[in-house]
């Protein structure tokens, strides 16, 4: 190149993942001095204004190059358009092309981790995203209360956990209750899927726009129904704070206090905290133990679905400039790169590549408890179910099921009812965001919304 080729790269700023913000910084050095002519410019955004932020750039004709976009962001990164009203990203594999390399860079898609790889892949379109950050919901168990209680396994099922909160309620001086969560949409994305079920109609998004969504299933209602029975038996402990709007943080730092604290043996979590409870267990003197997330016993297990983000490319680049966007993309991917991120970030190693560089060099022999999230996600059956939904307003689909769920927990409101009003509700919001998207709205098309959550 002759010409200087510069990309603009915009990232999330989380609270609870600041450090890849600054190891993208690193990467962009690093590709620049390897690719003279080519600059990165990394800009990081607080994550609940990004996505809105994004819209305005495009509107305004000067959209960055490759966009981080939380994974309940898929459909409304889909949707987003560009300022002559075409779609603002394009599909990373269609820009590959088939290539094996991109200036000099190895491309890896092939080697992203099955459910990684199945989430982002969008209909005729391939990968449309890269995903850099994919995590999964754990159980963490306090292995030194559960031998006091006579428990022998940590549970794999709702049923065995219910039974294991039962034993640890017998137990003279041990924690109040058994088990905490918090009230968020991604447990009950995570319940739905482990049973087969759908969250949205036709094909939870995948075969088509999703224009309905099964709040009131029978999964979901089985799952509604085992919570508010742990809840009015006392061996859930719920802290009262549910996760709404940009109110996420809060929720998960109570339930992870209160597992801290040992008051409660089991707490449900993301995977990204599992050297956190490790260490809060070491803090503590008691052991904690990463274990897969219990699934209904009553139903065929089909998986659980990712969190996490993905990296998104503009469409419309000149060629230079994608392949460029598209060579800094691979880097991720690279088994050093991938291996050093789930190092310091927790994150799941994201390639099978990177896996087998952390085995060999006795990382999970080393750290067990990061071992249970890739092969928890690797035993999905690749079903529409485990392959996650895709919704427009998916921060406003998950107000409405933690809502319903508060309800029911401190008001006794039934869940059969409630959740039957929360369907009703999440259906209109939906419907208004794709009147939006499709034009039968009044003013401009496109989505109209950009909550996170």
């Amino acid at each position: 190149m002759t010409d200087e080729v510069v990309l603009d790269v915009w990232l999330n700023d989380y609270p609870v993942v600041p450090q890849f913000i600054g190891e993208t910084r690193k990467l962009a050095q690093e590709f620049g001095r390897t690719h003279p002519g080519v600059r990165i410019r990394v800009r990081g955004v607080d994550h609940l204004r990004l996505p809105e932020e994004v819209a305005r750039a495009a509107r305004e004709g000067r959209p960055p190059a490759v966009v981080q976009s939380f994974y309940t962001s898929t459909q409304l990164s889909k949707d987003m358009l560009a300022a002559d009203g075409s779609p603002l990203f394009t599909s990373v594999e269609r820009a590959v092309a088939g290539r094996d390399k991109i200036l000099g860079v190895p491309v890896r898609l092939d080697d992203l981790v099955t459910a990684a790889r199945d989430y982002y892949t969008l209909g005729d379109e391939g990968l449309f995203a890269l995903p850099p950050l994919t995590s999964t919901t754990l159980l963490y168990a306090n292995t030194t209360v559960l031998d006091a209680a006579g428990v022998s396994r940590v549970p794999r099922t709702w049923e065995e956990l219910t039974a294991a909160c039962e034993a640890v309620a017998r137990l003279d001086g041990g924690p109040a209750h058994g088990v905490t969560w918090p009230n968020h949409g991604w447990l009950f994305q995570q319940a739905v899927a482990q049973q087969g079920a759908l969250l949205a109609s036709p094909a939870n998004g995948r075969g088509g726009r999703a224009h309905s969504v099964e709040l009131d299933s029978p999964a979901m209602l089985r799952f509604t129904r085992w919570w508010q029975r742990l809840h009015a038996d006392g061996h859930y402990l719920y802290t009262g704070v549910r996760s709404a709007g940009d109110d996420t943080y809060p929720a998960w730092e109570h339930n992870y206090r209160a597992f801290a604290e040992q008051r409660v043996a089991f707490v449900l979590s993301t995977s990204v905290e599992a050297d956190r409870m490790v260490r809060a267990g070491r803090a503590g003197g008691f052991d904690v133990t990463a274990a897969p997330m219990p699934y209904c016993g009553e139903v065929p297990y089909a998986g659980n679905v990712i969190g996490g983000d993905a990296l998104w490319l503009a469409a419309g680049l000149e060629p230079a400039v994608q392949d460029a966007a598209l060579a800094f993309l691979m880097t991720f991917l690279t088994p050093r790169n991938a291996a050093a991120r789930h190092r310091t970030s927790g994150f799941i190693p994201v390639t099978e590549s990177a896996r087998a560089l952390l085995e060999d060099e006795g990382w999970f022999d080393a750290n067990p408890h990061h071992r249970v999230a890739p092969d928890q996600l690797a035993r999905g059956d690749r079903s529409t179910a485990a392959r996650g939904a895709l919704l427009g307003d998916f921060a406003g689909v998950q107000d409405a099921m933690t809502a319903a769920m508060h309800d029911v927990l401190t008001a006794g409101a039934g869940p059969d009812e409630r959740f039957a009003r929360a369907a009703s509700e999440a259906g209109q919001l939906l419907n208004d965001y794709n009147a939006h998207c499709l034009g039968q709205a009044p003013g401009p098309r496109g989505p109209h919304r950009f909550r996170v959550g």
